[in-house]
């Protein structure tokens, strides 16, 4: 059974049949000159580090035969499943829907809700377009992950505090063994990530593992080297 024998807090054993990569959330609006995060004022240099890591990353598991699990916050044009209070929060100069420089903000289908080329999906990868931060919440995320069998899930994207934290917690409480890649997400506040980084490990592992790109993709190579 593949082992991170170093992560946080104690090793990490996982099936090879019942693993998959999540990737969360790295979008355009996000991570790119012109989207969503950039009319909130946020820094984009500071999600910028873990896009190589999560290709590398990605490139391990296609050639290991293994899932990978694509998300992105999205909404329906008709705003449906989209709350007010969601979308007035903050009060950004250009909101939930509004027309920036990639199209309708955080809108599916949209230019700026899809995913920078680096960490593009192939097209047998599952998409799930979520409408917030957990990826559990109103998706098809828990009965694929059930119909495929996997229990443990090797987790990166952006950002730590928010969407990554949040799927991760809720996946632990659905009974899933999470390894979050530390070098595999990133925040626009590199405090919050410190932070979270600290609290998912606490307490035993009170909700879940932390282990490095390398660490993980060590862990890979028994199964790289069988195909």
């Amino acid at each position: 059974m593949p082992t991170i024998p170093d992560a946080k807090p104690f090793h990490y054993e996982f099936g090879i049949d019942h693993v998959a990569l999540v990737c969360i959330d790295m979008q355009r609006d996000f991570c790119q000159a012109g989207g969503f995060a950039e009319s909130l004022g946020d820094d984009l240099s500071k999600l910028q580090p873990c896009i190589p890591v999560i290709a590398k990353l990605q490139e391990a598991f296609r050639k290991a035969e293994l899932p990978i699990i694509h998300t992105k916050e999205c909404h329906k044009p008709d705003f449906s499943d989209l709350p007010t209070a969601k979308r007035n929060r903050g009060n950004p100069k250009l909101k939930i829907g509004d027309v920036g420089p990639m199209g309708r903000i955080l809108i599916d289908g949209e230019p700026g809700a899809d995913f920078i080329p680096e960490c593009y999906p192939q097209e047998w990868e599952l998409v799930i377009s979520k409408p917030g931060k957990d990826t559990f919440y109103n998706t098809e995320f828990d009965d694929y992950l059930k119909m495929r069998k996997i229990t443990h899930l090797i987790i990166t994207g952006v950002t730590t505090e928010v969407c990554v934290q949040t799927t991760m917690r809720c996946a632990n409480d659905r009974g899933y063994d999470c390894v979050l890649v530390e070098d595999g997400t990133d925040s626009f506040f590199p405090e919050f990530k410190e932070m979270t980084l600290k609290a998912l490990v606490a307490q035993g592992g009170i909700v879940g593992w932390t282990a490095t790109s390398d660490q993980v993709l060590k862990s890979l190579e028994p199964i790289l080297a069988a195909r």
